[in-house]
């Protein structure tokens, strides 16, 4: 307690906006997430050939992963840009395959309600599916605690980098690398290992199988369009799946 704080002041004070750097546990973040950062640059790295691949320029696909920094919605609009779709299915596309990011932050936001909106801002730009999983493992209730903000960004900024690197690495390549190289597949394995550890319930893995099957019976729907199918249903039926759980087991309490 600080002695020259009046009484009742030090929740706000620790709870200052502007919280002191934690080195401590700045580090112990990063070596949470450096086992994946080798899978999020590989993942980077084939999402930076597929733009250059799909027939953006260099500069196109650069201002595309320093912009959307979204790898799933990245790809899912390569294939609506070359077939030439409307703007509003590619954006819609995008926008459905990131709604994941609204319960991302809505669970981040109890944690940094309290900081200026800009860093707010500035952490929802380089949040990602591993490093929010990864933080709520680490700190599952909201209370304030010394070094919290710290640990976050020991998560986020490696990823963030990882990711950068690994696609400015595709995008200034792929034009030298043959298509037959296969690397389409590589990249399939690395969200796949992205992925896995995601599926941490049921609610979840009733999710992913049913976007996976809508996604197989609805290929042949224009513009892509079975995809951004997929993700609805698997949106739904994973909530759905949770709350049918949640009541279940209030019913059995």
């Amino acid at each position: 307690m600080n002695p020259a704080a009046p009484p009742g002041q030090e929740y706000a004070t620790a709870m200052d906006p502007v919280e002191a750097h934690d080195p401590a546990a700045w580090r112990e973040g990063f070596k949470t997430g450096l086992p994946t950062l080798f899978g999020i640059g590989a993942w980077g790295l084939v999402v930076g050939i597929a733009m250059v691949k799909t027939g953006l320029t260099v500069w196109q696909a650069t201002g595309m992963t320093l912009l959307v920094f979204a790898g799933s919605a990245q790809l899912a609009s390569l294939p609506l840009i070359a077939a030439a779709a409307p703007v509003w299915v590619i954006f819609a596309t995008a926008l459905v395959v990131n709604l994941r990011f609204v319960i991302f932050s809505a669970l981040l936001g109890p944690h940094f309600a309290h900081l200026p909106w800009k860093q707010r801002f500035l952490l929802g730009y380089i949040s990602g599916d591993l490093t929010v999983a990864m933080f709520l493992q680490r700190y599952p209730s909201a209370e304030w605690v010394a070094g919290k903000l710290s640990y976050l960004k020991g998560l986020m900024y490696p990823n963030w980098f990882a990711w950068q690197i690994g696609s400015l690495i595709g995008i200034f390549l792929g034009s030298a690398i043959p298509t037959e190289w296969g690397l389409g597949f590589a990249g399939t394995l690395a969200i796949l290992c992205i992925t896995v550890p995601l599926i941490i319930n049921n609610a979840a893995l009733c999710g992913v199988v049913v976007a996976g099957v809508i996604s197989v019976l609805a290929y042949g729907l224009p513009y892509k369009l079975g995809l951004l199918l997929a993700v609805v249903v698997g949106m739904v039926t994973s909530m759905f799946v949770e709350e049918f759980l949640a009541k279940r087991k209030a019913s059995n309490v």
